[in-house]
């Protein structure tokens, strides 16, 4: 059975550097045929359009078509994944609720094509910052479809987070687990230790032997690079992060469809677990079974990390009600 994924923004950086691996089987696996449909704004389907002959170029066995388009209802049509990439970056002298202005016009008509035209299991995932913000946006436009369906992508951080650890205790990365990222994918998100584990023993043990002051190595290095990395990115490469980014995609996408045994991070829809609103989508412990995220429930939230959680997901408060304010929701 044939894969319809549809990705938005394909003309850019990061889809350019999604294409080709979900071509290639990194998506969903070296037996799974897939159909390509690019959606792209008008001004962006000229490098759409090129990406699709080196897609052709590249002879792709599991590759079965490619359609470039800049319509919803083509682009959306029959689509069991959709990876919207393509958002609206904040310009010089952009105000927060500029931006979520800008994007609600985006993410809004997205969730409504894809209502009406995709595949009924449509699994989205929201790569365009706000990602989460931006994924509340098209589950609120997106009339039928269970807001489970929407996610965003905040595997980046974790895999930013697992990577610092395994630096700093000079490991290998696949050693370090079940890092967590809580709230939104800002500033504000806080990558939680707690639960972590390096070669299955705790991480802060570990880390305690290295850094010696562990609570102060999260306050003062660990989590603002980790929640810096993408400026500090900006600063040393002159762009974005975009083969991380695009990394971090397939992982979520992969894990969420062919099933997860370990903990990962996600943006998803909470039901008030961990205290968390119901309806934002935040970050949470997730794991996927059955092909749907489930979120990982009793863990112990210390007072440390609930002044944290709690500071991520009033920013998340405060862009769902500006976002209201412009009748979005």
């Amino acid at each position: 059975m044939t894969t319809t994924i549809t990705l938005t923004g394909a003309g850019g950086q990061i889809g350019y550097a999604l294409l080709f691996r979900i071509a290639a089987g990194d998506l969903l696996g070296p037996d799974e045929p897939v159909r390509l449909r690019l959606l792209e704004i008008p001004q962006g389907l000229g490098a759409a359009e090129g990406a699709a002959l080196e897609l052709q170029d590249g002879a792709f066995g599991l590759l079965e078509h490619v359609e470039v388009t800049d319509d919803p209802a083509v682009g959306f049509d029959g689509a069991d994944l959709a990876l919207l990439v393509g958002a609206r970056p904040r310009g010089p002298g952009m105000e927060r609720g500029d931006l979520l202005a800008a994007n609600a016009g985006i993410f809004g008509p997205q969730g409504a094509a894809i209502a009406a035209h995709a595949a009924s299991g449509v699994r989205v995932t929201v790569v365009g910052n706000p990602a989460n913000t931006n994924a509340l946006i098209a589950a609120a436009s997106a009339d039928g479809v269970p807001a489970e369906r929407f996610t965003a992508l905040t595997r980046l951080d974790e895999n930013r987070a697992r990577a610092q650890v395994a630096q700093t205790l000079s490991v290998p990365v696949d050693e370090v687990r079940q890092v967590i990222i809580w709230g939104n994918h800002s500033a504000t998100q806080f990558p939680d230790l707690s639960q972590a584990t390096v070669a299955g023993q705790s991480a802060l043990d570990a880390l305690s032997t290295t850094v010696g002051d562990v609570r102060a190595w999260q306050e003062d290095s660990f989590i603002p690079r980790v929640a810096g990395r993408g400026a500090e990115v900006i600063q040393v490469r002159g762009s974005s992060s975009v083969a991380s980014a695009a990394s971090a995609t397939i992982d979520h996408v992969r894990d969420w469809v062919l099933g997860s045994e370990e903990w990962t991070s996600a943006g998803v829809v909470s039901h008030g677990e961990y205290g968390v609103p119901e309806g934002l989508i935040s970050s949470f412990p997730v794991r996927s079974e059955n092909g749907s995220w489930q979120i990982v429930e009793g863990l112990e939230i210390g007072e440390w990390a609930r002044a944290r959680i709690d500071a991520s997901v009033a920013e998340l408060l405060d862009e769902r009600e500006a976002v209201r304010a412009l009748g979005m929701l």
